[in-house]
Parts: C-alpha cells; sequence; structure tokens
C-alpha cells in the first residue's frame, strides 16, 4: 500500500479543488474516489480532517474544506 507522504501530493490536488468552491458530494466522489486499494486519496484526506461531508441526503450533500486543510495547504504553499 501507498505511504501517506507519497499520497500527500494527490491529496494537496483533492483539497485544493474543493477549496475554490465547495463540491456536490456525487462529484467528489465520481472525481477522487478510486477501487484501487494503494491510492485512498479521498479517504485519506476524510480521515485526516481536511474536508469534510456537509448535509444528510444525497445528492445535497457537499464536501467541505476544514481548516485543518486550510492549513494543509498553507504549510504546502497552496494557500496565501
Amino acid at each position: 500500500m501507498a505511504d501517506a507522504q507519497s499520497l500527500d501530493p494527490l491529496i494537496l490536488d483533492l483539497v485544493e479543488w474543493v477549496a475554490r468552491e465547495p463540491r456536490a458530494y456525487p462529484e467528489v466522489i465520481d472525481a477522487w474516489r478510486t477501487s484501487c486499494p494503494r491510492l485512498t486519496v479521498w479517504e485519506d484526506a476524510v480521515e485526516r480532517g481536511f474536508v469534510r461531508r456537509e448535509g444528510v441526503s444525497l445528492p445535497s450533500t457537499m464536501v467541505l474544506v476544514t481548516e485543518e486543510g486550510r492549513a494543509f495547504l498553507k504549510s504546502h504553499g497552496r494557500l496565501h
């Protein structure tokens, strides 16, 4: 399985993409979910607290960047 460090660039891309504007959950899953156990970008971003879901029913559930996600972006020069 890929280690956390090797996924960081992809996680950064995901968090940056969501930071541009809140995204609908189905859109995020369609773009970022994978069946490959080595590429757990979406799952890792959620587990690390960088993004969160808001809303309880599809398709109105949105994905937003958390403060931790913004700090992650900033620490990698992706948010000013």
